[in-house]
């Protein structure tokens, strides 16, 4: 897409606990991919992220803790808020399934769906934590037994709505094979075709009132309550105003939806069938990343192996927490976490590198500031290689494109000794020095915000800088 606006969106969390390391995963890759287009490609950005709030699994847990689900999904969602503000996330849209705004659209969506609407009798095979339906293969496939959440498969009769994804099955393969709707990485299209390689089936779309109290109620059926997905998908839509606000057209179709792997299947099959059959287009690329284990297992309570990304920030802060996180973790791969890798990291690269690059070049400008003030600063290209891995939304190498400069630049001091050098020599090299940290800078602006900002007015300043250090040791 050429068009100046950008539009990129999480999967928004359900707000049934606190954030976990994965939502804060996803709002980081997306902050840092917000942040490089602002910056380097100049576009007007709609970043938005937020929270589903309905469903069965937190009427129970509100009325288990004596609330009403408002007041328990609020509570929930001020997590979230905390967590965007900690990561320093430069979102501009908050969009929550329990506003007003939200609502009207998917009411709006139902009435425009409805020649692809009928009510039938459904029975099949339903996990309650998962809040999902699963096809008989998939029950032979797992046993009866739900592989996130180790619980029976339940056996369900009930009177739904359906939508006929099955209608638009063959065009929404068809667009996703050619890559028009382009599903990045191609293991995760792969997978995705594998799955659903005998069509797409109709969905399930609402469920009786009785059993789902807690949701949009289906217009002009008040026994129906729009079930999960037709519900939480339009989010991308509502928090544009679709379609009472003609500005949405300046932002869809999103040039981005970042999401985890375990919801590809709905991203990638049902949300196209929904807007092929409103007669929008289809989103430019999703992007699926990875999971992230601890020690090796996939996080659960009942292991003790869960991090809370809240911890890792009080301790160590927000710019620690993103490099680890956009450069140790493979941006479209699984990987591994434990404290320990995250702690060496933090001193050996952050502290021992950056944190002393930066130290010993703000001593060397204290000796002559006004000097080189005057010397203006160029906004010099980075190089192809980092444009490349933006471009394939491999953040990890882009950033391993930045540390490799930090590490010549670090190399180059030690080489030149410009502590021994004087007049002209002396402001030849350390202009030269002044220039590439600087250039680190621009490279570091979508990873480390904070810090980029920290090191460029440190560059340009007119007063000896007494700095602290950057990346303290822990």
């Amino acid at each position: 897409m050429n068009r100046q606006e950008f539009y990129i969106t999480i999967s928004i969390p359900y707000a049934n606990g606190r954030p976990h390391i994965g939502n804060a995963l996803e709002y980081v890759i997306a902050d840092a991919i917000a942040r490089y287009q602002r910056l380097f490609n100049h576009r007007t950005l709609r970043f938005s992220i937020g929270n589903d709030e309905h469903g069965t699994k937190i009427a129970r847990n509100a009325k288990k803790q004596g609330l009403e689900p408002q007041v328990y999904v609020d509570n929930n969602v001020a997590y979230f808020y905390q967590l965007a503000r900690d990561l320093n996330i430069g979102y501009t849209d908050y969009i929550r399934t329990t506003q007003a705004r939200h609502e009207k659209t998917v009411q709006y969506i139902w009435q425009k769906l409805l020649p692809y609407t009928y009510k039938g009798n459904y029975q099949g095979w339903y996990c309650a934590g998962c809040e999902a339906f699963v096809t008989e293969r998939e029950y032979q496939q797992h046993a009866g037994i739900c592989p996130d959440h180790q619980s029976p498969y339940e056996k369900i009769s009930e009177e739904n709505y359906y939508f006929k994804a099955s209608h638009f099955s063959d065009k929404v393969l068809e667009l996703v094979d050619n890559d028009t709707l382009k599903i990045v990485p191609q293991s995760r299209k792969k997978e995705f075709l594998a799955l659903v390689k005998e069509g797409i089936p109709d969905v399930s779309i609402s469920r009786p009132t009785k059993t789902l109290s807690w949701g949009i109620r289906v217009p002009d059926d008040s026994s129906q309550t729009l079930y999960v997905w037709m519900d939480a998908l339009p989010n991308y839509l509502s928090v544009l105003d679709y379609p009472t606000n003609s500005s949405w057209q300046h932002f869809w179709p999103a040039d981005v939806q970042v999401m985890g792997k375990d919801i590809v299947r709905f991203q990638a099959g049902l949300w196209p069938a929904i807007l092929l059959a409103l007669g929008l287009k289809l989103p430019d690329k999703l992007l699926v990343h990875g999971i992230i284990r601890s020690h090796g297992q996939k996080m659960s309570k009942s292991i003790g192996n869960v991090v809370d990304p809240e911890e890792l920030l009080k301790t160590f802060g927000s710019d620690a927490f993103r490099y680890y996180f956009l450069r140790h973790i493979p941006t479209l791969e699984d990987d591994d976490f434990t404290q320990e890798k995250f702690q060496r990291a933090y001193n050996h690269e952050l502290s021992n590198e950056l944190g002393n690059l930066v130290s010993r070049i703000n001593g060397l400008l204290n000796k002559d500031r006004a000097a080189f003030i005057r010397q203006p600063l160029k906004e010099e290209p980075l190089g192809p290689d980092y444009h490349q891995a933006f471009a394939h939304f491999e953040l990890n190498l882009a950033f391993d494109q930045v540390w490799h400069d930090i590490q010549a630049l670090n190399a180059q001091i030690t080489k030149s000794q410009p502590w021994k050098l004087t007049g002209a020599d002396y402001a030849k090299t350390l202009g030269d020095i002044r220039q590439k940290l600087y250039t680190i800078a621009r490279g570091l602006e979508p990873f480390l915000p904070k810090t980029a900002q920290a090191i460029k007015t440190n560059l340009t300043s007119d007063k000896v800088v007494e700095l602290a250090p950057l990346f303290p040791k822990i």
